[in-house]
């Protein structure tokens, strides 16, 4: 069970779910470190203050799936690979592989909704990040535990699907590994629910003692 982000009770909805919009993002990985360190790093890149939506967030280079994009999985791989490019100015080639490695949908008790698919890639060499300045103003490469340290110290504004997914990237050592571990890998979406109190919400998620049948 975990505590529910800032901001949440402004985003509350107390009507009819919405519908969530397809979304996805590209959790960027690449060898750290210097002298032949191989550990793993991953791109984050801060929202804009003025965003109506997550402002002054850290996330995964992503957005909404376009018309243009396509459908089905295809429409989610081609709109991460755009968001990356358009968010953080690296552009892959169609040959980069992109691993499924999570699905978030939106809590129906949260207005703005999103079906997001997370895919894993490997960073073209020599490409340092180049935030838009509109949508995004700064990018950085983080260890994912330094980066949960951050935002433990107030130092770092993480959401929680962010903060889960590099949880699980924090359990390996090299990129090489979390690609090779969820190559293949069943990926199943989660539907975060909202326990207690208006007052005092807890997040729970499927698996959690309290997660509503």
């Amino acid at each position: 069970m975990s505590e529910p982000p800032p901001g949440l009770a402004e985003a509350f909805n107390d009507g009819e779910p919405s519908t969530p919009r397809p979304a996805a993002s590209v959790v960027l990985l690449r060898r750290g470190g210097k002298h032949g360190a191989r550990s793993l790093e991953v791109l984050l890149v801060q929202r804009s203050h003025d965003a109506a939506f997550m402002p002054r967030v850290w996330v995964f280079p992503g957005g909404a799936v376009d018309p243009e994009d396509g459908e089905g999985e295809e429409g989610y791989r081609a709109c991460a690979v755009r968001e990356l490019e358009e968010e953080a100015g690296i552009a892959l080639d169609r040959a980069e592989e992109l691993v499924l490695f999570s699905r978030w949908i939106t809590p129906e008790f949260v207005k703005t909704r999103f079906d997001a698919w997370f895919f894993l890639a490997l960073a073209p060499a020599h490409t340092p990040p180049k935030p838009d300045g509109r949508e995004t103003v700064d990018a950085g490469w983080f260890e994912p535990q330094a980066a949960l340290e951050a935002s433990a110290a107030d130092e770092l504004h993480l959401v929680f699907p962010t903060v889960k997914q590099l949880e699980r990237l924090a359990e390996f050592e090299t990129s090489e590994e979390a690609m090779g571990a969820s190559r293949g890998a069943s990926v199943e979406p989660i539907l975060p629910k909202l326990v207690g109190t208006r007052e005092e919400p807890q997040i729970v998620l499927p698996g959690d003692p309290d997660y509503p049948a």
